[in-house]
């Protein structure tokens, strides 16, 4: 009875392959056309390593077993299905039989010879999801390449490109795996999504086929890092005696960081004992948090203005830090400049004003008053301000032109304006039948 209850033990043991293996109703495989590829049964887990079991490939709906023979070009090997290379026309189901004993079970395997898009190296819908977090480490691993090696059981070199273009690979942050088809990519960014395509060259039976996969990775995003909201390493401005609330917070995706504040290589409340912290944090939308500490300086006083307030907070082995400095008000002359500008604008303006509208009565004072020292002359180098001519006897007239020309404009012109005048008549010189040209241009 012991006997066989330990035979029952190993053939359940045996069987939770069989049964734990059964994850999907149809398996599907994809390759590019022109390329090797191998099919592995979902029932068991490769290597095979019972004797009793059986594993028989078909093609959906034959009862004849695909060959053994290593030289054809479909043909089952080592409990896979290999196809050296694959066309288009061998798109299809196909079925993988396990027998042992008096179990046997099935499974449908569905398998798509596709073309690459024009102009790329791979096809839009024939590629493997992958996914990373951003400001972590992440992997790209480029599958199922473990069963292509050469005839020394080693494993070809693998060449990476990124959307079909290579030397992706110099950046720093990028390393390759060693012993395995992957890269690794230290502090994801959402810059490193993409397209990535793993190439390698295999030989089988003298003949060397290309071999490629290309994966989608795609980058989540990651626990935000902390940063500080304020202080930004800034200054403000603060009277002597006023008062000031010194608040330092800090965004993140993380709880339990704690921010707090130094002054002097010391806590403030060792700084100064009317100082002392408040702690808080906030749950924020999209699961984000803020954490914060304050004090308040109910009156800054003059040591105040002498140090940096530093505020601190330590995530994984750094510590983070900003400062804040006092200073006082700059004098403001801004207003003093403003008035000054604007009051000259407005003496010019009331300068000129004055001069349109009393032009001829500072010309006229200027004259009177500057006539000792002008000689004869004016200013302007004339002799004379305006010449007069008139005709002489037209006794039609109520008073004569010679009386206005002779008495009147010389008393108002003259005497009240102060206007020195040529009157043909009086100031030219006996003798003279007409005006000369140098009597004209000096009036």
């Amino acid at each position: 009875k012991m006997t066989s209850t330990f035979l029952l033990i190993g053939h359940i043991v045996l069987l939770i392959p069989l049964l734990s293996a059964e994850e999907c109703v149809i398996c599907n495989y994809f390759v590019l056309v022109g390329e090797p590829t191998a099919i592995s049964c979902p029932i068991i887990t490769l290597p095979m390593v019972h004797p009793d079991y059986n594993l028989t490939w078909y093609k959906n709906g034959s009862v004849t077993p695909v060959t053994v023979e290593r030289d054809a070009r479909i043909h089952q090997r080592e409990g896979l299905l290999w196809f050296i290379p694959a066309i288009l026309e061998d798109s299809g189901l196909y079925e993988c039989h396990v027998r042992r004993l008096n179990h046997s079970n099935q499974k449908t395997i569905k398998l798509t010879v596709f073309k690459n898009d024009n102009g790329l190296c791979f096809n839009g819908k024939m590629k493997f999801e992958q996914k990373v977090t951003s400001t972590n480490t992440g992997k790209i691993i480029c599958p199922d390449l473990d069963i292509f090696k050469d005839e020394d059981n080693n494993q070809p070199e693998v060449h990476w490109y990124k959307e079909c273009k290579p030397g992706f690979l110099e950046d720093k942050r990028l390393l390759l795996a060693e012993g395995e088809n992957a890269v690794w990519i230290h502090n994801v960014t959402v810059q490193d999504r993409g397209n990535y395509t793993c190439h390698m060259v295999y030989t089988y039976m003298g003949k060397k086929y290309n071999v490629s996969r290309t994966v989608s990775l795609e980058v989540k995003e990651g626990p935000r890092r902390p940063e500080f909201i304020y202080p930004k390493n800034n200054t403000i401005e603060v009277e002597l005696g006023s008062h000031v609330v010194m608040e330092c917070n800090i965004s993140s995706g993380i709880n339990g960081l704690i921010p707090f504040w130094q002054v002097n290589d010391e806590d403030v409340d060792s700084f100064d004992r009317t100082y002392m912290e408040q702690f808080y944090e906030e749950r924020m939308p999209h699961g984000l948090a803020v954490s914060g500490t304050k004090f308040n300086i109910s009156k800054v006083k003059v040591k105040d203005y002498a140090h940096r307030f530093f505020c601190h907070f330590v995530y994984g082995t750094q510590q983070f830090t900003a400062y804040i400095k006092l200073e006082r008000p700059a004098r403001n002359i801004q207003g003093y400049l403003i008035g000054g500008g604007v009051s000259l604008v407005f003496l010019v303006f009331f300068t000129l004003f004055v001069y349109k509208i009393f032009k001829i009565d500072i010309v006229l004072w200027y004259r009177d008053s500057c006539r000792p020292f002008l000689g004869k002359k004016v200013s302007d180098g004339k002799i004379y301000d305006a010449y007069v001519l008139y005709p002489k006897n037209r006794e039609s007239c109520l008073y004569s032109s010679d009386i206005f020309a002779l008495k009147i404009l010389p008393e108002v012109l003259e005497r009240q304006c102060g206007y020195n005048l040529f009157i043909f008549g009086r100031d030219d010189l006996p003798g003279e039948g007409k005006l000369s040209e140098e009597k004209l241009h000096s009036s």
